[in-house]
């Protein structure tokens, strides 16, 4: 088990299962030995404003929160505000994005444009793994697991086995959505490299 501390950061809009996906990540790490700290930033989540989660695990944690050009793995559940949050990631670090448009409040009331070329903006700026997530939780009959497809592409960014995920994932979720949890995970960790 590494001593160093591994720092991952969620972010979406209200309603898109950022805290689930960050207690996942929190129970996995605290049963695999380390000590994990989650801090849950909730922006206006009632209006689909956004929402910021940071994990940190590691031998010996400090302080839940992660600095600017700290992290790890941004996992990003819209393109926006995979944009709006990559100063926190490492020069090394990866983004794994749900290739997905949601029009913030400004774009909406015509106060603002939502940018254009995005990905190609987080890819030339870090690693970026831009997935389907949206497409492919409909796919599966559940739209709403789109969370945890675009959290099976992350684990392939992490230092845990799969099976583990996949029994947190069980012991987290409600239970008369394990199975479909569990296919949206596969379904990420397949489309991730």
């Amino acid at each position: 088990m590494k001593t160093e501390t591994t720092n991952i950061m969620i972010v979406g809009v209200g309603g898109q299962g950022t805290l689930l996906t960050s207690r996942i990540l929190g129970r996995l790490a605290t049963q695999a030995g380390y000590d994990v700290k989650l801090s849950e930033v909730h922006g206006m989540a009632q209006r689909g404003g956004s929402v910021v989660t940071f994990v940190r695990f590691g031998g010996q944690v400090a302080e839940p929160i992660v600095e600017v050009g700290q992290a790890d793995v941004l996992i990003a559940f819209e393109r926006l505000e995979a944009l709006r949050y990559l100063h926190f990631l490492k020069k090394d670090g990866v983004v794994v994005v749900n290739d997905l448009r949601i029009d913030p409040i400004t774009v909406v009331t015509g106060a603002a444009e939502y940018p254009d070329g995005i990905l190609e903006k987080l890819q030339q700026a870090r690693r970026t793994i831009a997935v389907p997530a949206t497409e492919e939780a409909k796919k599966l009959g559940v739209p709403r697991a789109f969370n945890v497809i675009v959290l099976g592409a992350a684990a392939r960014h992490m230092a845990f086995a799969k099976e583990d995920w996949l029994r947190v994932i069980e012991a987290t979720v409600p239970p008369k959505t394990v199975e479909i949890n569990k296919r949206a995970f596969e379904t990420g960790y397949a489309l991730s490299v």
